[in-house]
C-alpha cells in the first residue's frame, strides 16, 4: 500500500435498518453503472419486512461479484431521501462526513481499478463474495475535506456538462426524426419506394479471433449498435491490419445489426452511423453486421432516418428468422417498402438533415472528450497527496 493511502475502515460503518413497516415505496436495485434503479426483481409473495432501508448519502453494494462481469454493483443514494433494497445487499454510511465526503468515496468506487481490485479480492467456490471485511480494507488517499470537496465539485461540473450534452444530442435526434416524419407525411404526390432501389446490403468479415488486438485496425461488432445511440465506440476492438477491403467502412457509412439473442430484439436491424472522428483510421465490420452501400442521390442521413423509422422496425420484426437467435437477411432490409413524396422533393431538405447530422456529431465528440476528462480525473485520485 502506498504511504499516503488509508484504509476506509475507521470512516465507515454498516447501516442495518430493517424495513419493519413492510413499505414497498422506492424499491431499488443497483446497476453495474454504479447507480440506483427501480428494482426489476419478482416480488410476488415477498416479505418486505426483511428488506433494508437505505437513506440519502448512504451506500449500497452487492457482495456477490461473480455475475456482473468486471463491474461491481455499488451506488450512493443522492437522488432520494429514502429507499429499500434487498436483504442480500450491504448498506453502509460514512460515520463522519467532515473527514470523508461520500461523493469523494463514490468517485473512488467508480474507478475501473476498484472493480479489478474487488474482483481479485472476492473469494468463494459457488459464488465469489466481496465481504464487509474486504470493503473495510479498501485503501485510498484521503486529503483534507476541503480538498475532497474541491475534487467532487470539479467532477460534478464535468458530469453536469455531459448530461447537458446528452440532452442536446437527444433533442437533435428528435428534431431530425420529426423533420423526416413531416416530409414523408406531406399530402399530395406520394410515391411507393423500395429501399433496395436506393441501397445495397453487403455482408461483414468472418474474422480470426486470434488476431484481435494485434494491429491498429478497428473491428466493429454488434456492440457498436444501440437503439438509443447513433454509434457506440465501446463496441470496437483492435484487430490485425490484414483485412479485406470489401468489408471496410468509413465515416458516415451506415451499418446494421444482423442478429440478436433477446425476446424483444430492440437492436435487430437497427442502424448505426460511423462518426467522422475516425476519419483516416481503418475500420472493418464483423460478420454480425451489414454494410449499407448508398447507390442513390440521397444522403446517408436520409437513409439513416428511413432505417430508424417505426414502420421499418415493424417490418424487421415481421421478417425475423430464427428462434433462439433472431436474424435478418439482406433481402429483408432491401425489400422494405415505404411511402413518401417523390425523391426529388426530398433533395430540398437534405441540406437540413446533413447540417443537423454534422452538428450532432460535433456534440457527440464533445461528449467523448468530457468523458475522457472525467476518467482522467478519476485516475488522478490515486496520486493525490494527503
Amino acid at each position: 500500500m502506498r504511504s499516503n493511502y488509508e484504509k476506509i475502515c475507521p470512516y465507515i460503518r454498516k447501516a442495518e435498518i430493517r424495513n419493519s413497516k413492510g413499505s414497498t415505496e422506492n424499491l431499488l436495485g443497483v446497476s453495474v453503472s454504479k447507480a440506483f434503479m427501480p428494482s426489476i426483481a419478482n416480488t410476488v409473495g415477498t416479505d418486505f419486512t426483511s428488506y433494508r432501508v437505505v437513506k440519502r448519502n448512504q451506500f449500497t453494494y452487492i457482495p456477490d461479484t461473480s455475475r456482473r462481469g468486471d463491474k461491481i454493483g455499488i451506488a450512493l443514494l443522492d437522488s432520494l431521501d429514502e429507499g429499500i433494497v434487498s436483504q442480500a445487499y450491504t448498506v453502509f454510511e460514512i460515520s463522519d462526513k467532515e473527514k470523508l465526503d461520500p461523493q469523494y468515496l463514490m468517485m473512488w468506487f467508480r474507478r475501473p481499478e476498484f472493480d479489478r481490485y474487488a474482483r481479485y479480492i472476492s473469494h468463494g467456490s459457488v459464488r465469489e463474495i466481496f465481504e464487509w471485511e474486504d470493503m473495510c480494507n479498501v485503501s485510498l488517499p484521503i486529503p483534507s475535506i476541503t480538498k475532497q470537496r474541491e475534487i467532487v465539485a470539479e467532477y460534478n461540473t464535468i458530469q453536469d456538462r455531459i448530461k447537458l450534452n446528452e440532452q442536446l444530442i437527444q433533442k437533435l435526434e428528435l428534431i431530425a426524426k420529426t423533420i423526416f416524419e413531416s416530409c414523408t407525411k406531406k399530402s399530395g404526390g406520394r410515391t411507393i419506394h423500395r429501399l433496395g432501389d436506393f441501397i445495397e446490403i453487403k455482408g461483414g468479415f468472418s474474422y480470426n479471433s486470434e488476431q484481435l488486438g494485434t494491429g491498429e485496425t478497428y473491428l466493429l461488432g454488434m456492440g457498436c449498435v444501440s437503439f438509443k445511440e447513433r454509434f457506440v465506440e465501446e463496441g470496437m476492438r483492435l484487430y490485425s491490419d490484414d483485412v479485406p477491403v470489401q468489408h471496410m467502412v468509413k465515416q458516415n457509412d451506415i451499418i446494421i445489426a444482423t442478429r440478436q439473442q433477446s425476446d424483444n430484439l430492440p437492436i435487430l436491424g437497427c442502424p448505426a452511423m460511423i462518426p467522422p472522428n475516425f476519419n483516416g483510421r481503418k475500420l472493418v465490420i464483423a460478420s454480425n453486421l451489414y454494410r449499407v452501400v448508398n447507390k442513390s442521390c440521397l444522403s446517408n442521413e436520409i437513409i439513416y432516418q428511413v432505417l430508424k423509422s417505426k414502420n421499418y422496425q415493424e417490418h424487421i420484426k415481421l421478417h425475423t428468422k430464427g428462434t433462439t437467435v433472431g436474424m435478418i437477411t439482406k433481402d429483408a432490409v432491401e425489400n422494405y417498402v415505404f411511402e413518401a413524396p417523390p425523391i426529388e422533393s426530398l433533395f430540398g431538405v437534405q441540406k437540413h438533415f446533413d447540417a443537423l447530422a454534422n452538428y450532432l456529431f460535433i456534440k457527440r465528440s464533445e461528449k467523448r472528450n468530457l468523458i475522457e476528462l472525467k476518467h482522467a480525473l478519476l485516475s488522478k485520485l490515486a496520486t493525490i497527496e494527503n
